[in-house]
This record gives structure tokens, sequence and C-alpha cells, in this order.
């Protein structure tokens, strides 16, 4: 018999590119990691090729696995494709979801994609608007999902996660020792901004407002030249960006609570993508890591 590519083991090879090693990708598959290598095993048999190369640094894809890689992507998403047009014909629409924009780059592209391999007739609008428009956008029937930074112990909605809020400057640059301490925030109504200031009073730290947007890039561009110092939940910040600790005389921050709240009248996709939302802010789903050694033994 001709040799068949089991998308379940593709999948399972996909996941171990995009997680970053053996040990996250078995937690997106819900197998255990030495199921996972089995399943690696049992591809590379298959194809009669290593797909993975094996040294000192740790596991990277070998050739053949780059090469595979490519083809893989596109069979996954034609079995998907195919699999929610004839399983789930009914699921179509327009689902309008609210979120701020600290969450777009770090959580909202892996969401979507699976959700629109899953069901491609579905037309998703996202709307980015600070936590306190959200509210009042749900309020008046404009949304159908929103994502909602809380402060804690006054949570409302579905609990996804808890957030540590940092205070976070750049790199190259030396803006957290200026005094007064120049600050980057989001307009006024942020929970965040009111934790800043207020840490900073209590403190008695001198500080000025020097730059203020509506968006995180705006926030970020100003972090990033080294011109001020922000404060941001630590899994959203970027590459080039560090946070800031009591070591330096920075107050700790609260937590921040993000919350999935829905509209008055929930349709059957819009709760499929609540599904979706709430497994890619689930506890267990961190920023992806290089394999490292400990997996080699487990390959």
């Amino acid at each position: 018999m001709a040799a068949q590519l089991d998308p379940d083991l593709l999948r399972t090879f996909v996941a171990i590119v995009d997680a970053g090693g053996f040990t996250q990708a078995a937690k997106h598959v819900h197998r255990t990691q030495s199921a996972v290598s089995m399943q690696v095993r049992r591809l590379e048999e298959i194809l009669d090729r290593a797909l993975f190369q094996r040294d000192g640094r740790g596991v990277q894809l070998s050739p053949d696995g780059e090469a595979l890689l490519g083809y893989a992507r596109r069979l996954l998403k034609l079995h998907d494709e195919a699999l929610a047009a004839l399983t789930r014909p009914d699921l179509s629409g327009l689902v309008r979801i609210g979120t701020p924009d600290d969450y777009v780059d770090r959580f909202l592209p892996e969401i979507l994609s699976r959700f629109a391999r899953a069901f491609p007739r579905v037309h998703v609008e996202v709307l980015c608007e600070p936590s306190v428009n959200l509210r009042h956008l749900l309020d008046e029937d404009r949304l159908d999902l929103a994502l909602i930074t809380c402060t804690p112990g006054a949570e409302t909605g579905e609990v996804l996660r808890r957030e540590p809020v940092v205070w976070a400057t750049a790199e190259r640059h030396l803006a957290h020792e200026n005094e007064p301490l120049p600050l980057a925030l989001f307009q006024p109504g942020c929970s965040f901004r009111d934790w800043a200031l207020a840490a900073l009073s209590e403190q008695g730290r001198p500080y000025r407002i020097a730059y203020t947007s509506a968006s995180i890039s705006g926030v970020l561009a100003a972090v990033t030249a080294g011109l001020a110092v922000t404060v941001l939940c630590r899994s959203v910040l970027p590459a080039g960006v560090r946070p800031l600790g009591i070591d330096e005389g920075f107050p700790i921050l609260p937590s921040a609570s993000i919350t999935l709240h829905r509209g008055s009248a929930v349709s059957a996709v819009a709760e499929c993508l609540a599904g979706y939302i709430r497994e890619g802010f689930g506890p267990e789903i961190k920023p992806p890591v290089p394999v490292v050694e400990r997996d080699l033994a487990a390959v």
C-alpha cells in the first residue's frame, strides 16, 4: 500500500514548529509529550526522512522538515475547510468582537487563524477600543463578544486569565532613570494609567505624562525610542522592551483580569468563537519557546 499522510501526524508536526518545542506542542494537541514524540517517529518512518536535526542546541527542522512544513500547512487548511463546509454548513454569518488593542498582536492571530480554518464561511469583525468603550458598545448591542480588562476583585463576565501588569522600558535606553519620570500611557479611563499614577503618587516619586495614546503602538513608539516608561501586561511586551522591578525602584502593580463578555443575544457561531478565545487565553498558553535539550530524550 502506498504511504499516506495522516492529518493527525501532520497537525502534531506543525504544532511542534509553531509552539517551539515538543512540550508546548503536547499541550496544544492535548497529548502527552511521549505521544507527540511517537507521532513524529511515525511520520518520519512513513516518509523515510528525518524531519528534525538533533544537536547540542536543541532540535531544529531538517531540510526535509522545512520542505514538509509548507505542504503540511496547506493540507491541514484544506482538510479543516472541507470538514467544516460539509459537517457544519449552517455555521456562517457575522461575529463582532471588541478588544483593547493590547491583545491583538499577542493573542488574536492564532485564535482567529484556528477559527477561520474551522469556520471559513464566518465573517469576523474586530473592533479595537479601550475597555471602558467596549462596555458601552455591548450595552448598545453593537458587539457580540468583548474582551475587557478588569480590576482584580471587580470582575464581571467570564475570567479568561489573570495577567501580571509591569512597568516597562526600552532595553537600550535609560528613560526609567530620569526625574521626573517620563510616562507614555493610554488615555484617561484606562485602569493601567490609574494604577501607575496612584502607585507613583503613593511612592512620592515625581513624574510627568510625556505621551498619551489610545493604541498600544502609539505608547510603544515612545517607549522603544527611549522617551518614556509605560505600564502593560507582561505577556504583550515586544522584543526590545523589558520589565522594571522593585529592585530598580518601581512599585508592584495589581494584576489585570482579562474577561470575556457576551452581548444580549449570542449566536451559535459567536459562541463557537468564544470557545476558541477561551482556549487561546487559557493559563497554559505561553509565548513560544525554543526547543530545549530536555526534549531530545523524548524524540
